[in-house]
């Protein structure tokens, strides 16, 4: 039923349609609806996708570099090329892109603009000069006049040390992205005092569930960055230790690829059904996995810890087990979405057991790059099961085989979903038409192929030994045998679909860019951003799935089971002991 502030479902209303002068309804684009939450969600998209290019392009330099292709830097040069790879693809994209996504998603569904334009002001400038400091720092290490640089990688915990600024950039990154959350539950607190009895809108509900796993495992690295990188980068205290910078590190740094992939798939669970010309298979379903992501995606960081000899083996194998749990809601996943795909190719007329999916509209960008992304994260977790045992985890450890899973999951099931999705929602936030759509149609093909190419080489890579995080992996002293192939075939591989993802890159930021500049206004827009209501509603599930201050503290009292003791044991002896000094002095 709608209201006054949106429905009880969360989805198509009243308010989306005006009566113009010749008596018809036209279909207000969102930009119409909620002006002031376009702005701010075409402001974050922007900065990823500037992020992106500049991303992108530092990934190509590595992977011309690291195969001994093309070298236009020196290989000292290398770590911070890799530095800002990860750092401005990993964390700046990804909450960027996930804040102007979230800021959609949370008004549409909700019918209710944010409440406070102070506090979106506050959190979207906190992010940015959090971006600048840490993304300027970074830069810097590559000019000897600037007396800042940040050659950490994106893994930056003790003993390397970067300058100061670069941790107070990532810890206003952080703390900008949790005012973010704060606005979008005050959203939700407005919409709830008119619908006191309604089930939360799915997309609000998958927005307030990721926010509070991330507020969650964040808190780790917050910990990390505020009271032991900061002061040990100021000379405020001598030494920390690096077990437990690792740890808090690590106790984020799984989590957050959950902070990547939940935005995806709010994407796959609500838009893509649409897409492919069908409605989602089942609410409930969707509401379960999410919860499970909640419950399970912080106590699970140790697995990244396997060889760590300052943690018991028994807190490792809870890990493991609980990472293994997580399969769970991703096959939840893999069915809903499916069904749900199929049953919109059925609805078209489509026919057979498997013929139904080449009647999928594969021509339009904003449905095939997000299946192509769902594809390939498929294929990521079947890597990521090697990486989550304990035994066989060894095999893989710190070898280029790691890249080559989690290019496959932010690389693609995130990267490829926001570029795929943006072609559908930057005409929504911008009321312009989509320009260049014969390249859009071709991009997320040249992007699926490119990273096909350069993964499937990195996998191969891995079970052959080679390292990843090394500018020249070629030793006189070490031969690496391929288990298929050859290494030079491997590095051809990785220099191709590495030039591929760059293009692919190029192309997508064409198309915005064209989009943004010489797209005109349009009153009659064509894009339909309503949402269909699911085959299984939420009217349909348990009251209790929306009960988030239960699932909240489940998830709390896991962690607490997970870490409480191994964080004691590590701090018993003293909190900055056996302490390390900087890495350079």
């Amino acid at each position: 039923m709608a209201t006054e502030h949106g429905t009880e479902t969360g989805f198509e209303t009243e308010q989306e349609y005006v009566e113009t002068e010749d008596g018809t309804r036209r279909r207000l684009a969102f930009v119409d609806r909620f002006p002031e939450a376009a702005r701010t969600a075409r402001i974050c998209l922007w900065i990823a996708f500037a992020a992106f290019g500049v991303g992108a392009l530092f990934g190509l330099i590595q992977a011309l570099h690291r195969t001994n292709t093309l070298r236009i830097i020196p290989s000292s040069d290398y770590y911070t090329i890799l530095t800002g790879h990860g750092v401005l693809l990993a964390l700046v994209f990804t909450t960027f892109g996930i804040a102007g996504l979230f800021h959609w998603a949370n008004t549409r569904s909700l019918g209710v603009s944010p409440t406070s334009r102070r506090l979106t002001q506050g959190w979207l400038w906190t992010m940015s000069i959090g971006t600048l400091l840490a993304a300027g720092t970074i830069v810097g290490g590559l000019f000897d006049w600037i007396p800042a640089s940040a050659d950490v990688l994106y893994t930056f915990y003790a003993p390397l040390e970067a300058h100061p600024l670069f941790y107070i950039g990532a810890a206003l990154l952080i703390v900008g992205s949790w005012g973010a959350g704060l606005d979008w539950f005050l959203q939700y607190r407005e919409w709830r005092s008119h619908n006191p009895d309604a089930r939360i809108p799915l997309q609000s509900f998958m927005v307030m569930t990721t926010m509070l796993m991330w507020y969650l495992s964040s808190a780790g690295v917050a910990i990390e960055v505020v009271f032991f990188l900061i002061p040990w980068s100021l000379g405020l205290i001598s030494q920390v230790d690096p077990l437990l910078t690792r740890t808090l590190f690590w106790y984020f740094g799984h989590p957050v690829v959950y902070f990547w992939l939940l935005p995806a798939y709010v994407v796959w669970y609500t838009v893509l059904p649409k897409l492919a010309g069908g409605r989602l298979f089942s609410d409930p379903l969707a509401r379960v996995t999410f919860v499970l992501f909640l419950l399970l995606s912080t106590p699970v960081g140790f697995h990244h810890q396997y060889t760590d000899p300052g943690i018991a083996s028994g807190y490792k194998l809870v890990a493991m087990t609980n990472t293994f749990f997580l399969l769970l809601p991703s096959l939840l996943t893999l069915f809903t979405v499916v069904a749900s795909m199929e049953h919109g190719a059925r609805q078209q007329g489509a026919k057979g057991y498997l013929a139904w999916l080449k009647d999928l509209p594969w021509e339009r960008p904003e449905f095939s790059g997000v299946a192509l992304a769902g594809i390939m994260f498929a294929a990521g977790g079947f890597s990521g099961m090697i990486n989550a045992g304990m035994n066989i985890n060894y095999l893989i450890h710190n070898t280029i085989w790691v890249p080559g899973h989690f290019h496959l999951t932010v690389g693609t099931a995130y990267a490829l979903t926001l570029m795929a999705i943006a072609y559908w929602l930057v005409p929504q936030l911008t009321g312009k038409r989509l320009q260049f759509r014969g390249m859009a149609a071709i991009q997320p093909f040249v992007w699926f192929v490119g990273m096909v190419l350069m993964s499937n080489a990195m996998h191969r890579g891995g079970l052959a030994g080679i390292p990843r995080r090394t500018a020249e992996p070629q030793y006189d002293q070490v031969t690496f045998d391929a288990v298929v192939g050859t290494v030079g075939e491997m590095r051809i591989q990785i220099a191709i679909g590495g030039t591929l993802l760059f293009v692919g890159a190029m192309m997508f930021l064409a198309v915005m860019a064209g989009t943004w500049a010489l797209g005109k206004p349009n009153s009659q827009l064509r894009v339909n951003g309503s949402i269909p209501e699911p085959l299984s509603g939420a009217e349909e599930s348990p009251r209790v799935l929306d009960n988030l201050k239960l699932w909240t503290a489940i998830a709390i009292a896991l962690v607490l089971l997970a870490y409480g003791i191994p964080l004691y044991d590590m701090v018993a002896d003293g909190i900055l002991w056996p302490g390390s000094v900087p890495f350079p002095e």
